[in-house]
């Protein structure tokens, strides 16, 4: 690929990041989604930005295709660096030393939002293939699922992030995502151990389980995986935290090398955990949240090394996240699935337990029926964990494709309003929310044009 094709695709690629977003601010659109629907007129189904410049520059050299294709795999990688930077971002600012504050709200929210939507994806797809327990337990999954990449940025850019709402959301969020993920990733290897040799023929991850024959763990499976996952959480946050501490011992706060070290131990523990079958938003959280206290100490000449790390993550490699799951939105979806109830099923199913849950959840434990919508709410929006999860499902015959293109409605209807929905709720009903050890206090007025 040519050097000066690839630089000014990469200049056309950040101003589109950059202008998009700054204009629809005039509309009060939230960043996040700013960025999803900048991806959405970048993507192939859109003005299909990467393929029009790859043409217009093949004077330059190179088959058109494979810069396109190149280009797409690096928007891709950046991505998915993204979303590791986003929770472990998230780890760093979820205290849970808040937990014995919000302790009430953080169960309640953890059963209940887990619970609910798991029954009702459970039941929904029992409702048209009864007879696939494996695709059962998928769908159950996707329904129990939240998405961090949403609710975090919304509880940061709101300034919640050490109220007990906000604690008790994201804490919560977390918590029901790595349940979520044990599921999916027991329904996997069931379906892997329905299907025996003919198993060997999928596309293989780093795990280990996508190389050990499943029938030797027999029923054992599924205890086996949860004690793996236990020991991996554990071993990871007092691992982690002694080498940060370690390396603070080494070098000032203030050098570029332990940014550069510090990402590394991130890196690798997200790398251990995809060998042991542990998504990487699991791991890039328990990372975050093992070098939670360390990286919140100032550093010389003002600042903090969170900060550093936010000025990464946020400046450049999370926007990469939701414009690249922009530019994977198909809006053909809408029109080519042919199973209208499987579509509305599961859009009213998943929206309707998650909102119920979090409100019941948050009522129980003495929050107003504003917060219990807003957290209900935040549950809802359904992004790259599921859509990756769908796309195991379909890779592996669990889900056809009429289940599968539901999901990806799913996707986009949940996740485009409702920020926005959530903002407006707060404003409109002027919501007080209780920092740790304070009083109750308002969003401040003069904040309104900067959230979200």
């Amino acid at each position: 690929m040519n050097n000066d094709a690839f630089l000014i695709m990469f200049i056309a690629f950040i101003a589109m990041m950059g202008i998009v977003p700054f204009l629809l601010r005039k509309l009060n659109i939230p960043s996040v989604i700013a960025l999803l629907i900048a991806g959405m007129l970048i993507g192939p189904n859109c003005l299909d930005l990467i393929a029009v410049l790859s043409r217009a520059l093949g004077f330059l050299g190179g088959t058109p295709a494979v810069v396109e294709g190149h280009f797409e795999s690096l928007v891709a990688s950046l991505g998915s660096l993204g979303l590791v930077f986003l929770m472990a971002l998230a780890g760093m600012e979820a205290d849970f030393k808040l937990i014995n504050s919000a302790r009430k709200p953080v169960i309640a929210l953890s059963i209940l939002t887990f619970l609910l939507p798991a029954i009702a994806g459970f039941l929904v797809y029992n409702y048209f293939k009864p007879e696939d327990f494996p695709g059962k337990l998928l769908y159950a999954s996707l329904f129990a699922s939240h998405s961090v990449g949403i609710v975090f940025p919304v509880i940061r850019e709101l300034k919640l992030t050490r109220t007990r709402f906000g604690a008790a959301v994201l804490i919560s969020t977390v918590l029901t995502d790595i349940a979520s993920i044990i599921l999916l990733a027991v329904s996997v290897q069931l379906k892997r151990q329905s299907l025996g040799a003919a198993a060997e023929g999928t596309k293989r991850t780093l795990s280990l389980f996508d190389y050990i024959d499943p029938a030797m763990f027999g029923n054992w499976f599924t205890p086996i995986f949860l004690l793996i996952v236990l020991l991996y959480l554990l071993a990871a946050i007092f691992i982690v935290y002694r080498l940060g501490g370690k390396l603070l011992k080494i070098f000032q706060p203030g050098e570029d090398i332990l940014i550069t070290l510090l990402l590394l131990v991130i890196l690798v523990t997200v790398l251990v955990g995809e060998f042991l079958g542990v998504n990487l938003v699991v791991g890039a959280f328990v990372a975050g949240l093992a070098l939670s206290r360390l990286v919140k100490s100032p550093i010389a000449g003002g600042g903090s090394l969170i900060g550093r790390f936010e000025s990464i993550g946020y400046g450049l490699l999370i926007p990469f996240l939701f414009v690249s799951i922009g530019m994977e939105t198909d809006f053909k979806a809408f029109s080519s699935s042919g199973n209208l109830p499987i579509i509305l099923l599961t859009v009213l199913g998943l929206v309707g337990s998650k909102v119920l849950s979090g409100w019941m959840a948050m009522r129980f434990s003495g929050f107003s029926n504003g917060h219990g919508l807003c957290a209900g709410l935040m549950t809802v929006p359904q992004l790259s964990a599921t859509l990756a999860a769908a796309a195991i499902g379909k890779e592996l015959g669990m889900l056809d494709s009429q289940f599968f293109n539901a999901i990806i409605i799913l996707s986009i209807v949940t996740t485009l309003p409702v920020p926005t929905l959530v903002r407006s709720i707060i404003l409109r009903l002027k919501l007080k929310f209780t920092e740790v050890g304070e009083e109750a206090y308002p969003v401040p007025e003069a904040e309104k044009d900067e959230l979200l």
